[in-house]
């Protein structure tokens, strides 16, 4: 496999995971009353509309194509916030542990590309990515402050 193909491939799964992640964050909101946390998950649906933007392009710095939609599992875990948020009862405190749950597997996935030794990434691409990771490993840290304010 050509070397562009290979750096795509990797770029179109995050972007896969980006998709699936504004969608999660778009669920969460519907679902949470605790005007802070309200704004903090909405900016997050924005964080990773700017992110999908990023990668596309990044895409499209290589001649590929990138890929259009989230995926099955995204879905899955969707439908699993909105079911444990109309039976738990604290809602919030729950919606936020699954907000970390994504947040957790999105940076093993960046970490996973960022440290892959066969696959030198060039400078635009590594930055983009470092800056990605850094701002979900924020966000993942400020989601844990909020389950514990409102446990």
């Amino acid at each position: 496999m050509e070397y562009s193909k290979k750096v795509t491939n990797k770029l179109n799964e995050l972007l896969e995971k980006t998709y699936d992640a504004e969608k999660g964050y778009k669920v969460a909101v519907e679902n949470v009353k605790n005007p802070a946390v309200h704004r903090f998950l909405n900016d997050k649906v924005q964080q990773r509309y700017n992110f999908g933007h990023e990668l596309k392009e990044e895409i499209k710095q290589y001649g590929e194509t990138p890929d259009k939609g989230g995926s099955i599992k995204g879905d899955l875990h969707r439908t699993w916030i909105n079911l444990t948020s109309t039976l738990s009862g604290n809602e919030t405190e729950r919606i936020l542990e699954e907000v970390q749950r994504g947040e957790q597997t999105s940076l093993e996935q960046y970490n996973a590309i960022l440290g892959d030794e066969e696959l030198t990434l060039p400078p635009s691409t590594r930055n983009i990515l470092t800056k990605q990771r850094d701002a979900i490993q924020a966000a993942l840290n400020t989601s844990r402050v909020y389950e514990d304010l409102v446990s």
